[in-house]
């Protein structure tokens, strides 16, 4: 989905057991209400692999457009593949179409840098290998009963195969953004924003609240189980940090100054040359940046784009604040303090639309902020879900009682120090794959990904507590 592989296993030889899938059944929903839904998210995640895989020419696809990504191609049959491994041969049981390439195509057997000296199948063939998956899985759908074994059930194997196609498609977009030469994608500009009315930062009172979840059905193993959280009371910014507080952060010296970073971080500013996030360039006394193959002036009023968590930590300290932990983040983001719950959105349980947040590739942009009120969450926090993937403080570890589901590799390899949350998605995350339990996580050095943050500070002794 972002700098991570996180996919690629084979079912029967990476699954750690159902606990996962079978713990959020969904038994009163309706069979056919299931399948069209997965229906739905199959169709939708296919139709925006075809616009990132056809809007560039073959020498496009098979070229390794930076060290950090895979070829387009690669992550073309990589889709196929996993389709075919949990739809096809896993649930429906079906034999294997080729089992030959699946090596190829198992992200945790080759390493990105390698993956272009692999042979790998080329852009045609690769295409009609996932076509011909794609018409067997949407057979398997007409017919499988939805019920039965973990990965049937409510029909999360076939949600977690939409959720894995729409994350590549989100790291071929950034692979996309890399690529050198004119742009290949269009998309309508986000709707316009303005901050100015709203305060600065919302008070979270102090409290418990339910995090995670256990009855979301197409939830991940790394958003299970719910369980209670007691969180003192914060202050967090009401939309995500700007370009233009975040050249403020430049201009003071911010990235001459040691004791704004972490010793890793400070390290990688000097080994490196940092200056300013990925893309950006002075021409003069005016910042101009690079987006999808064309330069513009940085806008002042969007929120601050392809930083490291190494940047936004050294920014909040600079700014006399920190970035907000992951509890008090979903806090924020999923509290209701009149009804006490926790909501599967900031503005309720409703899925996403287009006036609520910037999500599926709709824009190319994140849009100003201040935009999306009919998306603020009880308190008044704005753009918690789309526009930029939000840094936190936490490392990304298990949630108690956690269990591996369906394969151990998903999440579990990747906990601890070194992976880093982030919350909330971009403009570049569909909805499908995105929602107020639903945790990112990547290495604090990088820059590549759509993230952004904002910050938070404790609040005074006795504010915000309950009375």
């Amino acid at each position: 989905m972002t700098g991570t592989d996180r996919t690629g296993g084979a079912p029967g030889a990476r699954s750690a057991g159902g606990s996962g899938g079978s713990a959020d059944s969904e038994g009163s929903v309706d069979a056919e209400a299931l399948r069209v839904r997965a229906l739905a998210a199959l169709l939708a995640a296919r139709e925006r692999t075809g616009i990132l895989t056809d809007s560039v020419d073959d020498g496009d696809l098979t070229a390794q457009h930076s060290p950090l990504m895979s070829p387009l191609v690669w992550d073309l049959a990589h889709i196929g593949n996993q389709e075919e491994q949990w739809l096809l041969r896993a649930v429906a049981g079906h034999g294997a179409l080729r089992p030959e390439i699946d090596s190829l195509y198992d992200a945790f057997e080759h390493p990105r840098a390698v993956r272009p000296t692999l042979p790998l199948l080329a852009p045609a063939e690769a295409r009609t290998y996932a076509s011909d998956v794609r018409g067997r899985a949407l057979d398997v759908l007409e017919r499988a009963e939805l019920h039965g074994s973990p990965l049937r059930e409510a029909a999360f194997a076939f949600g977690m195969v939409a959720q894995h196609e729409q994350q590549h498609d989100e790291t071929m977009l950034i692979t996309h953004q890399l690529r050198k030469g004119p742009a290949a994608l269009s998309a309508p500009e986000p709707p316009r924003g303005d901050a100015s009315a709203l305060p600065a930062e919302v008070l979270v009172p102090a409290g418990p609240f339910t995090m995670g979840t256990s009855v979301e059905p197409w939830a991940l193993d790394n958003e299970r189980p719910a369980h209670g959280r007691d969180v003192p009371a914060f202050h967090i910014d009401t939309v995500p940090v700007t370009n233009g507080a975040y050249q403020r952060f430049i201009e003071d010296g911010g990235y001459a100054e040691p004791r704004w970073w972490d010793p890793a971080g400070w390290a990688a500013v000097r080994e490196n040359g940092l200056r300013a996030p990925l893309f950006w360039r002075r021409d003069g006394g005016v910042w101009l940046r690079r987006r999808f193959g064309v330069t513009e002036q940085v806008p002042a009023d969007e929120p601050v784009l392809h930083v490291s968590w190494y940047e936004a930590d050294a920014y909040a300290r600079w700014a006399g604040r920190r970035l907000p932990g992951e509890a008090e983040w979903e806090k924020a983001a999923r509290h209701d303090p009149v009804s006490g719950r926790s909501l599967r959105y900031p503005w309720g349980d409703e899925d996403p639309t287009p006036e609520r947040a910037n999500l599926g590739q709709r824009h190319l942009r994140p849009a100003p902020v201040g935009a999306y009120p009919a998306g603020a969450s009880p308190l008044g926090v704005r753009q918690l879900i789309g526009d930029v993937w939000e840094w936190t403080a936490s490392d990304f570890l298990p949630y108690p009682g956690f269990a591996p589901f369906p394969y151990r590799e998903y999440s579990e390899v990747f906990f601890g120090p070194a992976h880093k949350v982030l919350r909330g998605g971009s403009f570049a995350v569909d909805a499908v794959a995105c929602r107020g339990t639903f945790r990112n996580w990547d290495l604090p050095v990088r820059r590549q990904i759509f993230a952004g943050f904002r910050t938070a500070r404790d609040a005074a002794p006795g504010e915000g507590e309950q009375s």
